[in-house]
């Protein structure tokens, strides 16, 4: 499960901030690809699998960048769900760990989603996250509640490691005989 939603969440983020830089124009067309790696270092800790420049344009190998779709919405889901869960899991009167509950048959947290589901587009999506579950702002808190097990689990197996990326200029070794034009070798 953290795989799946804690990976997620650095390469969610950094699409719209790419995007965003793009368009206010602190990204210029000839930065377009380095920035992309850039926030991909900076936020994933992933480097590019072979030297790339401006020739190239990886930003537009995933598709919501060339057909102009904002992508933040991901990212907001990513966490949005989980305060969602945690509150359906208090009107299921869930008494263990958040990661443990399970929603399955409880006319109360179902009443809460059906009303959700219901209101569909009617009204603004802050005002039904208020009365879903008691609040317009949007919060880590219960994601971080959820994976709190996990978290443990890291900083116990870490704790001799050196965590991080601290050079954002490192470029994958060439091997040799390589020329870029796909007659290797």
């Amino acid at each position: 499960m953290a795989l799946e939603k804690i990976a997620f969440l650095p390469f969610g983020y950094l699409i719209d901030q790419w995007r965003w830089g793009v368009f206010d124009g602190r990204t210029p067309p000839d930065k377009y690809n380095s920035e992309w790696w850039y926030l991909r270092t900076k936020y994933q800790g992933i480097c590019p699998p072979t030297k790339r420049t401006e020739d190239q344009f990886d930003p537009g190998a995933k598709f919501h960048i060339p057909e102009n779709v904002p992508y933040i919405r991901y990212f907001i889901s990513f966490i949005l769900q989980f305060q969602f869960h945690e509150k359906l899991c208090e009107a299921a009167h869930h008494t263990g760990p958040l990661h443990t509950c399970d929603i399955y048959r409880s006319a109360e947290a179902g009443a809460i989603l059906k009303k959700v589901l219901q209101a569909g587009s009617s009204k603004p999506w802050p005002d039904v996250l208020q009365e879903a579950i008691g609040t317009r702002e949007i919060n880590a808190n219960s994601l971080m509640t959820y994976f709190e097990p996990v978290t443990k689990w890291l900083q116990e197996q870490n704790v001799k490691e050196t965590l991080g990326w601290p050079e954002f200029n490192w470029v994958p070794p060439i091997p040799e005989g390589y020329t870029g034009d796909g007659q290797e070798y």
